[in-house]
């Protein structure tokens, strides 16, 4: 073999490694990286797969349950009759939309005692539209009243 196509072919060995080396680095990361979007029910029916899996589990904050301190929130999510007690620890605070009765999103791991450990909160506001006496649903805020009638109050 000549001088130069042994060059060709050490070249060649070292970007087949580089591109396999890269290959297992993005795999591992993608793998590392996904979780799984469950309800609480969902969750429930797992079994030992729920401590294996990240995971993100979604419900409405039950009302008197958060202790917050810091970037640290402790509270319980509902989800058609079931709780889910929740221990969020994050680089921020929870989002100022977190509050009783929200929808959020919790993105973590299930512990075996039963608390699910977030590290990413997600949260909406509550609705922005309020039921009138009547049953109807009130205006958006902002919006006009029908005369005689004085817009439902938004929080």
């Amino acid at each position: 073999m000549s001088n130069s196509s042994s060059k060709y072919l050490k070249f060649g060995l070292a970007i087949g490694v580089i591109v396999i080396a890269l290959s297992y680095l993005a795999y591992t990361g993608v793998k590392e990286s996904q979780s799984y979007y469950v309800t609480i029910s969902e969750l429930r029916k797992m079994g030992d797969d729920a401590y294996s899996k990240h995971l993100r589990v979604s419900g409405f904050v039950k009302p008197g349950t958060i202790k917050q301190s810091g970037t640290h929130a402790e509270f319980v999510l509902l989800e058609n009759g079931l709780e889910l007690p929740v221990s969020y620890k994050g680089s921020e605070p929870a989002p100022d939309t977190f509050k009783d009765n929200a929808q959020a999103l919790a993105i973590g791991d299930m512990g075996k005692d039963g608390v699910f450990r977030a590290n990413q909160l997600q949260a909406k506001c509550a609705s922005k539209y309020v039921a009138q006496q009547d049953g109807t649903a009130a205006a958006a805020p902002g919006a006009q009243a029908p005369a005689g009638q004085m817009p439902a109050k938004s929080y």
